[in-house]
């Protein structure tokens, strides 16, 4: 008896579905993408720039026996469910699985759920519908932009500098991370002081002269302010303001990711990665159910029934006067808001009750996850801040306190935030208006430079900024590192010379195209092709008109990196000494070669460190042209792996990444992990 067909994206998805649905259903996986671009035609594209951008598509590597499979297994079903996953890149998926297998519309439904339970899931299949083209097209446009613009910009940069790839995304994000170096290095530091009286229980720093803004710039004008001051300060005014602090809305993808980074040390990448085993399934005591909803979103929104759940939740554990209001977040342009907020699947499924069938970073994502949208619908804590203003010879002195009056959200999430009570004598209690200070101390301050980014940090920029999509943002990360781009040094991303080199290079030629205006605006024109508002092939039209040209021009326009010189000439010909990259690495030899065989030092005799974890080469030592030494690969520039900190050859336990040599003890490259 032919049954009804499901297919899915992930294999972990399969057994809780079938499970669900019943005997009548067949559930299989397409795992994951099952076709992609060819690289046939003009410059590889694998799309007819000339017939309306016609994509050719080809089964990927591996995919043709699941293929196979699928298109056997759908033509004995009674009827075929498309249920991959809800955002643009799995309706195209959808839509591919509808191409190859040779449906028509009467013999399949496309399926959509935000989370894997049991009612979820029946529920949707109530609610089935067809392949949303719109989405599709919109998924497809973004995809044949990244072909175009990545193979193009990538030759470029092999030919002219020793970069290996460029992109659409991925190089205005490494712009960023280049200005803000550029920022830093020009950054001229100020110098500044501060005083402060220092009281029995508590310390006011000076703020104000007169009752107006005060800065001090050096020591002679603090020894003049100084002169002035006695230890006996009058309390001027003591202002106390009750204050309400709301929690913050449920996690999206780039919140969730910059969360896990500041509180949890993971990677976007590693955050990913446990959150896509949340939603696809955890073996429960009797059960297999996905815990959280889907973690791919840009959307704020819970649904009714989650927020009426958890208002009873509320209620019942921590009592009425805790139950809060729906954040409702003002919608920003580029939000695609096809479905909820990261949340719990079940509010009662608290993280408490699943920790024994989690590993100790599901959980620790788990209950971050679980209890920042709990205390988004909670009510807000209420502080009472004080202010006291103190005087001094007419120079004015402040000190705060903050006391949390009623927990509210708190209750359950202040191991998230740094709010604590920081407590000031009642000054009502002194007897007089004059307190004494037992001393007055003063320090030497500088300005500082701006941060370099953190992952969490571009993250949030690139969010702000409407560069990217939730999907991609962990990728750039990967990206930006495992290309030699950036390096990461206290977690924080330092760019390498040759990251500073390729994005020089692209704003020479390119600064129309590759910013965060131009990138911005082209993820507007994918949602307006998404909502049905713009042709998309007339929107590739428009970009490729102006970007060939521009890349064409480039390649005439930009010489070819020189090899760098030593300043030595060569014993055996005289021509100049330069320095080259080979197998063991970088090495000196003579200029004039073919014709010119001579190598100055062998490079056979780098020290080795350890295999490089990204291809087939070794870590050898290296030195910048500051004579800094790190750690790269010695295929170099195929391969840009490099660290600061020496590598031990070992993979990180929790993360995946490589464990370095950092201060007498063994850490990893990426996260906090230390053997």
């Amino acid at each position: 008896m032919s049954k009804k067909l499901v297919i899915v994206e992930s294999p972990s998805k399969t057994k809780p579905i079938e499970k669900y649905l019943g005997s009548d259903y067949k559930v299989l996986s397409s795992k994951g993408h099952i076709r992609d671009l060819s690289t046939k035609g003009k410059y590889g594209f694998g799309v007819d720039i000339e017939n309306d951008f016609k994509p050719d598509y080809v089964a990927m590597k591996g995919k043709k026996s699941v293929i196979t499979e699928l298109q056997k297994e759908a033509k004995k079903a009674e009827h075929v469910y498309l249920a991959t996953d809800p955002d643009r890149e799995g309706e195209a998926i959808s839509w591919h699985l509808y191409d190859v297998l040779g449906l028509k519309d009467t013999d399949y439904d496309r399926v959509v759920f935000n989370e894997i339970t049991k009612n979820t899931v029946v529920n949707a299949f109530n609610h089935a519908r067809k392949i949303d083209k719109n989405l599709v097209n919109s998924q497809e446009t973004r995809r044949i932009l990244d072909r175009i613009i990545g193979f193009r910009l990538s030759k470029l940069i092999q030919s002219k500098t020793d970069g290996s790839s460029a992109g659409r995304v991925q190089s205005v994000a490494l712009k960023l991370v280049v200005d803000r170096e550029k920022e830093i290095q020009a950054f001229n530091p100020e110098e500044y002081w501060s005083i402060t009286g220092v009281f029995p229980d508590f310390e006011a720093d000076l703020f104000n002269y007169n009752h107006k803004d005060i800065t001090i710039h050096d020591e002679i004008e603090v020894n003049e302010i100084l002169g002035k001051l006695s230890n006996s300060f009058k309390i001027e005014k003591v202002d106390k303001k009750q204050k309400q602090k709301q929690s913050k809305p449920p996690f999206i993808t780039s919140t969730l990711q910059q969360a896990a980074s500041n509180k949890l040390g993971f990677n976007a990448g590693k955050t990913m990665q446990i959150a896509q085993k949340l939603y696809e399934g955890i073996e429960l005591e009797s059960e297999t159910v996905g815990l959280i909803s889907y973690m791919r979103t840009d959307s704020t929104r819970l649904s009714n029934e989650f927020i009426a759940s958890t208002y009873h939740f509320i209620e019942a554990k921590y009592g009425k006067e805790y139950i809060g209001t729906v954040k409702v977040s003002k919608k920003k342009d580029n939000v695609q808001d096809a479905h909820e907020a990261i949340r719990p699947t079940s509010i009662d499924r608290t993280p408490e009750s699943v920790k024994p069938f989690l590993t100790n970073d599901e959980y620790k994502l788990y209950r971050m996850i679980y209890y920042r949208a709990l205390a988004s619908l909670m009510k807000s804590a209420t502080t009472e801040n004080t202010t006291v203003i103190l005087d001094n010879n007419n120079y004015q002195f402040k000190a705060t306190g903050q006391v949390i009056v009623f927990d509210g959200y708190l209750k359950v999430f202040k191991d998230y935030e740094d709010t604590k009570d920081k407590i000031l004598p009642p000054f009502d209690t002194y007897k007089s208006n004059v307190i004494v200070a037992t001393e007055i101390t003063h320090e030497q301050h500088f300005t500082k430079p701006p941060a370099r980014y953190t992952e969490a940090s571009l993250i949030k920029a690139m969010e702000e900024l409407g560069i990217g999509r939730p999907s991609t943002y962990a990728q750039t990360m990967m990206t930006l590192k495992k290309r030699g781009y950036v390096l990461v040094e206290d977690k924080r991303f330092i760019p390498t010379n040759i990251g500073i080199e390729i994005t020089d290079k692209l704003q020479q030629c390119f600064s129309h195209l590759i910013n965060v205006e131009y990138t911005a605006n082209m993820e507007t024109d994918l949602d307006k092709i998404a909502d049905g508002n713009q042709n998309w092939v007339e929107t590739l039209r428009t970009f490729y008109d102006e970007f060939e040209p521009a890349v064409k021009a480039a390649f005439d326009a930009m010489p070819k990196k020189e090899a760098e010189q030593t300043g030595e000439d060569c014993p055996e010909c005289g021509h100049p000494l330069v320095i080259r990259n080979g197998k063991y690495g970088q090495f000196i030899a003579c200029s004039n070669f073919p014709s010119c065989k001579y190598i100055k030092n062998d490079p056979k005799q780098i020290v080795e460190v350890c295999d490089c974890p990204n291809c087939d080469g070794k870590i050898i030592e290296k030195k910048s042209k500051r004579g800094k030494v790190f750690y790269g690969c010695n295929n170099y520039p195929k391969c840009k792996t490099a660290y600061w900190d020496k590598p031990t050859g070992e993979k990180c336990p929790e993360c995946g990444e490589m464990l370095v040599e950092k201060k007498n003890n063994i850490k990893c490259s990426s996260c906090d992990y230390t053997k």
